[in-house]
């Protein structure tokens, strides 16, 4: 089967059907390249998808991402970020084996269809060329023998004709054999073009036009083959990337399998637990018996067995279980002995503490959070400093890479002083080591806070207890309240906003029922370990190394009373303060 012997008399039709197996091979790349943008377009999607649904960074979102559940949807969108990768993959080995390649390839057939081609059109032309010259010896040819037989005839004329001169005779004779001898000359020339237009044409058609089409059919087979080749690498394209794809895919299935509802339940303890007991049964209040009534409102306990009457602010009720109640200043009641009460208030299960820290804490609603998070429920103020000094950490040591980066680098210029000057380095050295000093007193005021709230939570096996560290006494810390401030007496914590009118209202009219109180016996001394400016309401500024009177130990809140002489009392953190409460005082208890 060849198209040369086959096809030898459809030329046109070839060039035809070539230029149409081109414009096929044109539309296949166009496919290609229609998908290669498909898939990169839906690569796109995907990655923005992805991004959309990420977490951002230091927000409120990222800190939910801590639950399994969305571990597993973070990676979920990872693996969707690597899916599509795969389909970029895709477009572009398309793009470089079938495209690239077959843009290449069409220009080359392009190429060797239009010499083919040129080769054809010019054995076309030289059969042509020897047909006309063929013609035109044949029309000679025939010319001259009739120019001959003419010639012949009058010479035969004349030669019958008596009047005609002999001389007459003899010229036309001359004549016929001249015309005779042209005649002869064509005959021979035409044959001989005759020969050579005969052998022309079969070289022509057994030669050169199946060597062309020959040609041209090899050529076509070739333009088959490679789309077929290009159909088989657009599936091998897909091929290569299905085992990443699964691999994706077995990602997504493995991080589902990863959720662990137990550990996300317990995640939830761990990010709202406020670290206070339950409330316990309230006891009935036997109205009948006003003389246990007058005892339950003089004391200062805030057991949840005795009354708790509503305080009134301008004539409205607010039933708020705030621990203080209202004072019994009838004279018919007699007052019962400090001692006595104080005695009840320490047996009891401390929850509200005095007044004075009461209102810190309402105070701390208008402003803002303290420094040590002293407004969180202890837990929750634990996981904060524990996160505040591993921040810390964190930024000390940077800074110290930062001063042995620079230790080195002076290293450096001391061996090599034509490299810089060592002494330059001095000050950005100094300022280095001062802010690490500086982390450093941060950070042991931090772990200071820490280990006091620690002592006060119940035993953590999975955590050690950390031990407080003395920080510098120009950064005292600034203590302003604690979660227990907050609490009401059946140990609920509170964040009921009040308005700035109520709460001066409030600590006004405490204010005058506890300096209505007789002056609290001392139960103990104190020593000053750091020097603290009490510059808020109810705190008392100290000296490192002062001895004070206790007349008030810590009750949770972080704070103790103390007293310096008659007038002047107050309140000072407790980790400043080391305490030595006198066993045999009046009214005294014995404390751990």
């Amino acid at each position: 089967m060849s198209w040369g012997t086959e096809l030898w008399d459809q030329f046109d039709n070839l060039e035809k059907h070539t230029q149409w197996g081109i414009d096929i091979l044109e539309k296949y790349i166009k496919f290609v390249k229609e998908r290669t943008e498909i898939e990169l377009s839906y690569a796109k999607q995907l990655r923005n998808l992805s991004k959309k649904y990420q977490p951002k960074k230091n927000s409120k979102e990222e800190e939910e991402y801590k639950y399994t559940s969305c571990k597993a949807f973070i990676s979920t969108l990872n693996e969707m970020n690597d899916y599509a990768g795969q389909h970029e993959v895709i477009s572009e080995n398309m793009t470089s084996h079938i495209v690239g390649d077959l843009a290449r390839y069409i220009q080359e057939l392009k190429q060797e269809r239009k010499s083919n081609f040129h080769d054809g059109r010019k054995a076309q032309q030289h059969i042509e060329t020897c047909w006309k010259q063929l013609e035109s010896s044949k029309r000679r040819f025939e010319r001259d023998c009739k120019e001959a037989d003419r010639a012949q005839q009058y010479f035969e004329k004349m030669d019958a004709d008596i009047n005609v001169t002999k001389a007459d005779v003899e010229k036309a004779r001359q004549q016929a054999q001249i015309r005779h001898q042209m005649a002869e000359d064509s005959k021979a020339d035409y044959s001989s073009i005759l020969q050579k237009f005969n052998h022309e044409q079969h070289e022509y058609y057994h030669t050169h036009i199946p060597n062309i089409f020959q040609k041209i059919q090899e050529m076509e087979e070739r333009r088959i083959v490679k789309i077929g080749e290009s159909m088989k690498t657009y599936a091998e394209v897909d091929r290569q990337v299905i085992p990443i794809i699964g691999k994706c895919l077995d990602g997504i299935v493995k991080a589902a399998e990863s959720i662990d509802q137990k550990n996300d339940s317990q995640l939830v303890i761990e990010a709202y637990k406020s670290g206070f007991e339950p409330p316990g049964d309230i006891e009935f209040e036997d109205y009948t018996q006003p003389m246990k009534r007058t005892v339950s409102d003089n004391s200062l306990s805030n057991s949840r067995g005795e009354g708790k009457p509503e305080l009134k602010f301008g004539g409205k009720s607010k039933g708020k279980l705030w621990p203080f109640i209202k004072k019994n200043k009838s004279p018919k009641q007699q007052k019962e002995p400090l001692s006595h009460r104080f005695n009840e208030f320490m047996t009891t299960k401390p929850k509200i503490h005095c007044f004075r820290s009461l209102k810190r804490g309402l105070s701390l609603k208008l402003g803002a959070t303290p420094e040590d998070f002293s407004n969180l429920p202890p837990e929750q103020r634990r996981k904060k400093l524990q996160q505040k000094v591993d921040e810390l950490n964190k930024e000390i040591q940077k800074e110290m890479d930062q001063r042995d980066a620079i230790t080195k680098m002076k290293d450096v210029y001391l061996k090599n002083p034509q490299m810089g000057d060592p002494a330059s380095l001095d000050h950005k050295l100094a300022e280095v080591s001062q802010t690490i000093e500086k982390l450093r007193l941060e950070t042991q005021k931090f772990e200071a806070w820490l280990a006091e709230v620690e002592g006060r939570l119940p035993a953590r096996s999975e955590q050690a207890r950390r031990q407080s560290g003395l920080y510098d006494s120009q950064h005292p810390p600034t203590v302003n309240n604690c979660a227990q401030d907050r609490e009401s007496p059946d140990g609920s914590y509170t964040e009921e906003q009040s308005q700035e009118s109520e709460v001066k209202v409030l600590a006004t009219d405490f204010d005058d029922e506890f300096d209505d109180e007789e002056p609290l016996p001392a139960i103990g001394t104190c020593k000053a370990l750091y020097t603290f400016e009490g510059q808020n309401e109810g705190t008392i500024s100290v000296v490192e190394g002062e001895t004070l009177y206790v007349i008030e130990e810590d009750k949770g809140d972080g704070w103790t009373r103390i007293r310096r002489n008659e007038d002047e009392e107050g309140y000072v953190p407790t980790s400043y303060v080391e305490v030595y409460l006198d066993k045999n005082a009046k009214g005294a208890k014995t404390y751990i």
